[in-house]
């Protein structure tokens, strides 16, 4: 058993060689999970679209392990007499809304704080907030 313990660690030792070799750092730290881009369809298909799909129609792919289904948010607008209630979505993502139980819970995180631990700058989170605010404004039906 030891030798296959000895073994083992001489591949790994190789392998942490080669790629020392090959240019590669084998001590960095893993990537952000803030997405570089501000537009708010980047941040969308980032953040939103897993739960409520490409489309914003509710049917992302992590939509049916979750237990209340995602919003449809090309219908905001028409749940509001036609009006897209702006300051209303800002509110909800930033903020949250205690009413709803799926937002601010373990399965919708309310985004406000999430993107203040991963971004310096409270002006780009509102920027980045702002945009996504104006992205499903664009993808109203």
């Amino acid at each position: 058993m030891r030798a296959r313990h000895l073994s083992l660690l001489v591949v790994m030792i190789a392998m942490a060689g080669a790629a020392t070799a090959a240019g590669q750092r084998t001590d960095t730290k893993p990537p952000s999970l803030l997405t570089a881009s501000l537009a708010g369809s980047d941040n969308y298909k980032a953040y939103c679209a897993p739960c409520h799909g490409r489309s914003g129609t509710g049917d992302g792919p992590v939509a049916g392990a979750l237990t209340k289904r995602p919003a449809d948010l090309t219908k905001l607008a028409a749940r509001n007499n036609g009006a897209f209630p702006s300051r209303s979505v800002r509110e909800f993502v930033t903020l949250g809304n205690p009413a709803i139980a799926a937002h601010g819970s373990t399965e919708m995180p309310i985004w406000g704080p999430t993107f203040r631990s991963l971004e310096p700058s409270d002006t780009l989170v509102a920027i980045r907030i702002a945009n996504i605010v104006a992205y499903l404004e664009s993808i109203q039906q």
